[in-house]
C-alpha cells in the first residue's frame, strides 16, 4: 500500500494536469458559494457603494460571456506556448528533462488560473435570469419569478479576470526564463543537492553499533547463498520505488535476511532477480508476493530514490553541449559547476553501510550501497571522451577535480580523484596540439597530485583559497 501511495503521489505532483484540476474544482465550488451568498444578501448592498453599479441580466450575461470566452482563448495560447517551448528546449538539452518542465509550478498555475476563471464565469452565467413577463390575458394573481443577477459573483469574476491579466504578464516573463539553459541546469543542480540531503545517510534500518564492525561492501558468507532463494520481478520496467521500511519489517517478522540485487533506476524483466531471501523454507508464495509488492516498476526512470538519474541529467546536457552538432562548451562548463557542487556535497556525506540491522542489532537487509566512488566514476568516465576533445572543458574539469579534492573526506577518495585526473590528462594530451594547453593541463594535474600527497599544502589551500601552480 505504501508503495502505491508514494508512487501515485509522486506522479500526481509531477503531472501537468493535477494543479490546474484542483484549481478548476475550487473555481466551481467558489461559484456555488458566491451565488448562494447573492441569494442570501440580495442586491440592496449595492446602493451603499457608489463606485459599484448594478447590472441588468443582459449586461451580466455580456460581462460573464466576454470573460469566459477570452479566458479559454488565452488558455489555449498559453498551452501552445508551453508545448512549443518544451519541444524546442528538450531537443537541445535532452528528452529526460521533459519531466522538469511538466512539473513547473509556474506553468501549472498559469493554466489553472485561466481554466478556473473560465469555469467560474460559465457556472455563474447559468444563474442569471430575466424576470418573468405576465401572461397576456392571464390572471392577476399568477406568481412571477423576479430577475436574478448575482452581483457578488460577477464582482468576483471581474477580479479573477484582472488577476488573470497579471498572471498572463507573469507567464510571458516566465517562459523565456524557464527555457534559458542556465536556469534549466541550475534547477537540476538544486534538485541534485536536495536529493543528496534526503538520501544520505541512508534510512534503511540502522548500522552496526560498533563503527569498526560496519561493512561498506555487500559481502555475505557462502552459507547464505546455499540457503537462499530467489525472488523475481512480477513485471518488467524501471524500478521507481522500493519500500525499504516494509522490507525491513517483513524480514524482522519472518526472521529473514534479504540481499537486494536491484536498486531504484535499474531495469528489470520477469526473469531478473529482485533479491535473495534466506532461509528459503520461510519464503512461500504469499511471502514472495508481499516482497514483490515492496517494489514498484514503471515505464521510465525517475529522480525519486535515484540519485544517479539526477546526475545523469546534468551529464547528458554537458555531453550534448560538447557534441559537434551543438558545440556549446559554456553550457558544458555550467553543468560541470553544478556537478562539482553535488560531488563536493557527496564527499562530505556519510556513505551508507551495506549491512542494515533491526532495532535488536540483527542483520536483516544487505544492499550494495551507492558510494562516492561510484558517483564520481559515473560522472567523469562518461564525460571524459567529450571533455578531452575540448581545451576549455578539459582545463575546467581539472579545476573541478581540484575543488573536489579539497572537499574529499579521506585518502581513498583523494586517490580516486588523482586516478581520474590522470586519465583525463592522458586522453586530453592525445587530442591537444597546442604546447601551452598541454602545459596548463600538466600543471593542473601536478597540483591535484600535490593536494593529495602534501597534507600541509592542502590545509594551506583550504585556509587561503590560493593554489600554487608552480
Amino acid at each position: 500500500m505504501k508503495v502505491l501511495l508514494v508512487t501515485t503521489w509522486t506522479h500526481l505532483r509531477e503531472s501537468y494536469w493535477f494543479v490546474p484540476s484542483l484549481m478548476a474544482i475550487g473555481a466551481i465550488v467558489l461559484s456555488f458559494l458566491t451565488t448562494a451568498l447573492d441569494n442570501a444578501v440580495g442586491s440592496e448592498w449595492l446602493e451603499e457603494i457608489t463606485w459599484l453599479y448594478a447590472n441588468k441580466p443582459a449586461g451580466a450575461r455580456a460581462v460573464l460571456s466576454t470573460v469566459a470566452g477570452s479566458m479559454i482563448t488565452v488558455a489555449g495560447v498559453t498551452f501552445s506556448m508551453t508545448i512549443l517551448s518544451i519541444s524546442s528546449t528538450t531537443s537541445q538539452v535532452g528528452p529526460r528533462l521533459l519531466r522538469n518542465f511538466m512539473r513547473d509550478r509556474g506553468n501549472q498555475f498559469t493554466l489553472g488560473v485561466f481554466i478556473s476563471t473560465f469555469l467560474y464565469c460559465l457556472m455563474v452565467l447559468r444563474t442569471v435570469r430575466n424576470a418573468d413577463s405576465p401572461p397576456v390575458g392571464g390572471a392577476e394573481n399568477v406568481e412571477l419569478a423576479a430577475a436574478f443577477v448575482p452581483h457578488i459573483a460577477i464582482v468576483v469574476g471581474l477580479l479573477l479576470a484582472i488577476a488573470s491579466v497579471g498572471v498572463l504578464i507573469y507567464f510571458i516573463h516566465h517562459i523565456p526564463e524557464s527555457i534559458h539553459v542556465s536556469n534549466i541546469v541550475a534547477g537540476v543542480g538544486h534538485d541534485l543537492n536536495v536529493q543528496i540531503a534526503q538520501q544520505f545517510p541512508t534510512k534503511i534500518g540502522i548500522p552496526h553499533q560498533d563503527p569498526q564492525q560496519r561493512e561498506p561492501r555487500a559481502d555475505l558468507p557462502d552459507s547464505f547463498y546455499r540457503t537462499a532463494t530467489k525472488v523475481g520481478a512480477s513485471c518488467p520496467g524501471y524500478i521507481e520505488f522500493v519500500d525499504s521500511d516494509g522490507l525491513l519489517q517483513l524480514a524482522k517478522q519472518h526472521d529473514l535476511v534479504l540481499k537486494l540485487q536491484q536498486r531504484p533506476g535499474d531495469f528489470v524483466s520477469e526473469n531478473n532477480v529482485l533479491l535473495l531471501a534466506a532461509p528459503r523454507d520461510r519464503v512461500d508464495d504469499q511471502m514472495r508476493t508481499q516482497i514483490q509488492g515492496m517494489f514498484y516498476c514503471g515505464a521510465q526512470r525517475t529522480a525519486h530514490q535515484n540519485l544517479r538519474f539526477v546526475l545523469n541529467q546534468l551529464v547528458e546536457v554537458a555531453m550534448r553541449a560538447l557534441s559537434p552538432g551543438v558545440n556549446d562548451p559554456f553550457t558544458a562548463l555550467n553543468c560541470m559547476d553544478w556537478l562539482q557542487t553535488g560531488l563536493e556535497n557527496l564527499a562530505s556525506r556519510e556513505m551508507p553501510d551495506a549491512h542494515r540491522l533491526d532495532d535488536q542489532q540483527q542483520l536483516r537487509i544487505v544492499a550494495e550501497p551507492d558510494t562516492f566512488d561510484s558517483f564520481a566514476c559515473m560522472v567523469f568516465d562518461q564525460l571524459r571522451p567529450y571533455v578531452a576533445a575540448d581545451r576549455n572543458a578539459s582545463l575546467h574539469m581539472m579545476r573541478m577535480l581540484q575543488a573536489i579534492m579539497l572537499a574529499a573526506s579521506d585518502d581513498h577518495q583523494r586517490r580516486l580523484l588523482v586516478r581520474l585526473a590522470g586519465s583525463l590528462r592522458r586522453e586530453s594530451k592525445r587530442a591537444f596540439d597546442d604546447v601551452r594547453s598541454r602545459q596548463l593541463l600538466s600543471d593542473s594535474y601536478r597540483t591535484i597530485v600535490k593536494l593529495h600527497r602534501d597534507a600541509s599544502y592542502r590545509q594551506r589551500v583550504l585556509e587561503t583559497d590560493w593554489v600554487d601552480t608552480d
